[in-house]
């Protein structure tokens, strides 16, 4: 449940996106899908075409230009300012309705609803949203009352943070450390589980059932607990399920019962598909305005992004998160203080602490000289966003119902939303300024560029698969880091964009983005970067050798193209021999010759194979894993095909077939030879097919 995540609003690609793959995810998918398919159909590619070459670079609607003079979280102004902006960035980028909400001051300033929330496309009258009563799917900001549900059990002394949770559970947890996996690791995205696809948002009248979801056929730990950020919904997920065994009820029942119940939220649920009583009000999803509504989502991991709930209902939580009571506290002031402080320091995190941190459930970046709070969540067709202030004591919410025309424009439009939240009415103070001064660092030139020589490199994101054929992905999501002559650091594309970013060191190994509020920072041993932060629960790893985008596109492209053109001339060259009379050279090895054609029909096969897979994948639509080893073993007889490949070869050159037969006979023994290292190296005969 996605795809840089609390946020500053300004975060999204690593954070917009916590219900779903990340748009790097995505990316990968879409990148790797593409080149099979193009391998496969002979079609021409440049290296690097692939990767990210259908995303628009998110490029964010125009703010409204304010008035001059103090802006105040009022009605009339905030009312204002929403209608002059959202409507119409609604309609440009092809969004069927849309819900917001803000707070302030202890009390709920407005709610207010645009566009559609059933847009007539399938027959019978268009409905418009309905601030107080519609519906909406908020995805991954339901991880925030998993976590607050936690905390209620932290607060009366029913579970521990730093306990293993080992002691909590009925069912073991993967491990491949031996630290624990504590609570807090689970609310900090820093269990170090890699990211499970499958199961993940699916369709139908079938009840989750949690412990079975998490359960059966688990993730991989892949980095040690509390040293890497790496989002995870399984992570979130498992906590819910401790909130569960150790409460006694199901999780659904406790979090309507000591969460919803108590902040005056009589319109929300985690139950899927929704009471009979809400199913009336829930707005439809789109992928766009212009098309048929998706069906009801069901999310394979509740705690992690089931929740559906109304605006009002919304600002009632966020006003119990900045600490006002609805018909009785959610959690006592220390509680929430705790729940809002930044739970992991240098001790584990190293460097990485002096970045944008995960509290216990919330996205902590600051924007203006000012503190912030918040998460966002994303379904294949909601797309919501919170963010708090906590000393000003204001927060805004927002959903929209549909992706867009380019499936992004989402990410844009929160951030322009939260972004002018922030300006507007809490802009920076005096003496603050909106960004450092671009020429100026705190770190002198020799050691900036000493420290931008040893991050120089390309790198992939922590949230990433190592166990399966997904692994592939890695290299088709690449980020490089390019170290300038001045010591200051591009990265392409930058965390939040598709764009390149261009950063400063500001203190040792923390960087600021010049002409920006982000911040990125680096935990280095020696001359060896282990991390890169970018977001509070993300980071950038050293990418693995041999998994070079600009390596990989070429020599499965070429490969393929060779394949192709050797299994459409072996039947041709058969029928002119036949036509002609003639006979194959002596040594030619009939058997060999054979073996090697089916190898290459089998390679081709596997590659249109793994590029449906990963179509479906992208989709998320379940792959069952026989469908799986089925590519897996035709994948590996392209592999065996070797063999007879190399002995024709040697038969070629001894035979002195001339130098036409024996360059074909060689191209086709390094095309084998190539797509074979290429499935080696991605992962695609990966023992394990869980994803």
């Amino acid at each position: 449940m996605s795809p840089t995540y609390h946020q500053t609003p300004s975060r999204r690609p690593s954070r917009g996106r916590p219900d779903r793959p990340g748009p790097r995810l995505r990316r990968g998918l879409r990148s790797l899908a593409a080149l099979a398919l193009l391998a496969v159909t002979v079609a021409g590619l440049a290296p690097g075409a692939a990767a990210g070459s259908s995303v628009a670079d998110p490029t964010p609607p125009p703010p409204v230009p304010a008035p001059a003079g103090q802006h105040t979280l009022e009605p009339s102004d905030v009312d204002a300012w929403l209608d002059g902006m959202l409507p119409a960035a609604l309609e440009r980028e092809g969004h069927a309705g849309a819900v917001v909400a803000v707070v302030a001051d202890g009390e709920v300033v407005t709610t207010r609803g645009y566009g559609h929330a059933d847009t007539g496309t399938t027959g019978g009258e268009a409905v418009p949203v309905d601030a107080e009563r519609t519906l909406f799917r908020v995805g991954s900001i339901s991880k925030l009352f998993t976590a607050t549900a936690v905390m209620q059990l932290v607060e009366r002394g029913e579970v521990d943070l730093d306990t293993d949770v080992a002691e909590y559970l009925d069912f073991e947890v993967p491990r491949a450390f031996d630290e624990p996996v504590t609570l807090r690791h689970l609310l900090t995205h820093t269990a170090g589980f890699e990211e499970r696809i499958r199961g993940l948002i699916g369709s139908g009248d079938v009840e989750v059932v949690l412990r079975d979801s998490l359960a059966e056929d688990p993730p991989e730990q892949i980095y040690a607990p509390g040293t890497v950020p790496a989002y995870s919904n399984y992570g979130n997920a498992l906590a819910g399920y401790v909130v569960e065994r150790v409460s006694g009820v199901p999780f659904e029942e406790y979090v309507r019962r000591e969460v919803l119940e108590p902040a005056g939220m009589t319109s929300s649920t985690f139950a899927q598909p929704l009471p009979a009583g809400l199913r009336d009000r829930m707005s439809q999803g789109y992928p766009t305005s212009a098309d048929e509504p998706g069906p009801f989502e069901i999310v394979g991991a509740p705690p992690a992004g089931a929740l559906t709930a109304s605006a009002p209902d919304m600002a009632r939580f966020m006003l119990a998160q900045l600490g006002e009571p609805g018909t009785r506290p959610l959690l006592r002031p220390e509680t929430l203080e705790l729940m809002h402080a930044p739970a992991l320091d240098e001790s584990t995190l190293g460097t990485l602490a002096a970045g944008p941190r995960m509290t216990l459930g919330f996205f902590e970046e600051s924007r203006n000289g000012h503190r912030m709070l918040g998460h966002g969540g994303d379904t294949q067709y909601f797309h919501s966003d919170l963010l708090l202030h906590p000393e000003e004591g204001a927060g805004i919410y927002v959903s929209v119902n549909s992706s867009g025309e380019d499936g992004y424009s989402t990410l844009a439009l929160r951030a322009a939303l939260l972004e002018g939240f922030t300006d507007r009415y809490f802009p920076a103070g005096a003496g603050e300024t909106k960004a450092p001064d671009p020429t100026r660092g705190s770190v002198d030139e020799t050691t900036a560029k000493e420290h931008a020589a040893v991050v120089e490199g390309s790198y992939v994101s922590s949230r990433t698969v190592r166990s399966n054929f997904l692994a592939a992905l890695e290299a088709f999501g690449t980020t490089q880091v390019e170290a300038r002559p001045d010591g200051r650091l591009l990265l392409t594309p930058g965390p939040t964009s598709a764009a390149p970013a261009l950063y400063e060191e500001v203190e040792p190994f923390v960087w600021r983005e010049v002409d920006g509020q982000r911040t990125i920072t680096a935990r280095v041993d020696g001359d060896r970067v282990e991390a890169i932060g970018i977001s509070p629960a993300f980071a950038l790893l050293p990418a693995q050798p041999g998994r070079s985008q600009t390596v990989l596109l070429p020599v499965v492209g070429a490969s393929a193209l060779v394949l192709l053109v050797a299994v459409l001339a072996w039947p041709v060259g058969a029928v002119r021999r036949r036509v002609r009379g003639q006979t194959l050279p002596r040594g030619t090895g009939r058997v060999s010759r054979v073996l090697t054609m089916v190898a290459a029909t089998c390679t081709l096969l596997a590659l249109a194979g793994w590029a449906v897979t990963l179509v479906s994948v992208m989709n998320l639509q379940d792959v069952a894993p026989a469908s799986l080893r089925q590519v897996q073993v035709v994948q590996v007889l392209g592999l065996l095909g070797l063999v007879p490949a190399v002995l024709q070869l040697v038969g070629a050159v001894r035979h002195r077939h001339g130098w036409r037969r024996v360059a074909g006979t060689g191209l086709v023994v390094l095309a084998l030879a190539g797509i074979a290292w290429c499935a080696v190296s991605l992962g695609l005969l990966a023992p394990s097919v869980s994803y």
